[in-house]
């Protein structure tokens, strides 16, 4: 059986084009187990914003192509979001789509006593992400990093 992140990016693969000639971006593809259940996330952003009424209409097109390619061995969940305004960003060209953001860091051991950190995402260097801190700039490596959210700020 093929591994769920083996899964996640072979549907990523073939449902890109179908996202995107539908007019919006392909955020993110996840497999993952919750439970005793399975779940294909499926998660789509564009410029205008995301509503229920694209959810759908990416739910219906993309449901006969995944069946159509049958990458998925059991039965599951399929889910089509959007990636809400404070988002995690996962992939390189996540991080790169917000360069000069406030961002909260999670990392797996603690760097000067803290396991999260919240400052301005600066440049990604190979595997290191550079963040301004309070006026300090960080080096951390990317292997270190648990989780990248975005912050946004409701007042």
């Amino acid at each position: 059986m093929k591994g769920a992140k083996n899964i996640a990016a072979e549907v990523e693969a073939f449902l890109t084009p179908v996202v995107e000639e539908l007019g919006y971006l392909l955020w993110d593809v996840e497999y993952v187990k919750e439970g005793s259940e399975w779940y294909l996330r499926v998660t789509i952003d564009s410029e205008n914003g995301i509503t229920i009424d694209d959810c759908e209409r990416v739910h219906r097109a993309i449901d006969p192509v995944i069946d159509q390619h049958d990458p998925i061995e059991n039965a599951y969940h399929l889910e089509v979001s959007s990636p809400g305004i404070e988002r995690v960003l996962r992939t390189d060209a996540h991080i790169k789509a917000f360069l000069g953001e406030e961002v909260e860091v999670k990392l797996f051991a603690a760097v000067d006593g803290q396991k999260t950190l919240r400052g301005i995402l600066g440049k990604l260097d190979g595997g290191v992400l550079s963040l301004d801190v309070d006026g300090k700039t960080l080096s951390l490596d990317r292997d270190k990093i648990a989780r990248i959210t975005t912050v946004f700020d409701f007042e």
